[in-house]
């Protein structure tokens, strides 16, 4: 994930930006509302922004022009729904572009689909569907949170494919090409991330006047 600064083609990029947009302002409108309508939701918000901040900060090298690490907005995705992670994901994105050079402005739409769309989109639904089959809370948290870490990933690899298919196989090829190196890193850290959101949800759901909270936003309870 954070494709780097300057590596897609210009056309690519407007492309992103244009497909990304209309789902940051969706999520700012409903930011918007969940602040108007649930005040006392504001510091689980910030938590939500704060825990994708910490985890996709930690990257390791990968693909050439991109890195893996964990991405961290299974949490917020599934607390509050995919599209409040559109907006916080993009405003994590951002300062990660402008403080550590860690993805780039130009590529900001690409990696706003991938990491702030995409993969929330997949733990929203994860989580909902396992839920609705009977699996536990925690089980649901962590296929959703691991599973929307891979969506990530995938959604990445497709957007280089794009950008640089196989001279020989071409698109298909390219996307076996970077899925597979990603497999290697991103697996083993899918799994490390939905462990830990498992664990983030109990201690923040344990701690006063906040258990109840989340279980609203989440669904749990009417």
């Amino acid at each position: 994930m954070h494709i780097m600064e300057g590596y897609l083609p210009p056309l690519h990029c407007a492309g992103w930006f244009a497909v990304s947009s209309p789902f940051v302002v969706a999520g700012a409108l409903k930011v918007k509302r969940i602040v108007r309508e649930r005040p006392q939701a504001r510091l689980t918000l910030a938590a939500a922004g704060a825990f994708a901040f910490v985890l996709s900060a930690l990257k390791m090298p990968s693909v050439t022009g991109s890195c893996s690490h964990p991405t961290g907005t299974g949490f917020g995705a599934i607390v509050f729904g995919p599209s409040v992670m559109a907006l916080l994901g993009t405003i994590v994105l951002l300062f990660q572009a402008l403080l550590m050079a860690h993805g780039g402005l130009t590529t900001l739409g690409a990696n706003v689909f991938s990491m702030a769309i995409a993969g929330p989109w997949v733990s929203w639904l994860v989580w909902r569907g396992a839920g609705r089959l009977g699996a536990g809370i925690a089980v649901s948290v962590f296929l959703g949170a691991a599973l929307g870490d891979l969506a990530t990933y995938a959604v990445t690899s497709v957007q280089l494919a794009l950008a640089y298919p196989d001279p020989v196989s071409g698109f298909p090829g390219a996307v076996t090409k970077f899925g597979s190196i990603y497999a290697i890193t991103q697996v083993p850290l899918a799994i490390a991330e939905g462990l830990l959101t498992v664990v983030v949800m109990n201690a923040l759901s344990r701690r006063a006047g906040m258990a109840d909270e989340i279980r609203v936003l989440a669904g749990e309870v009417a």
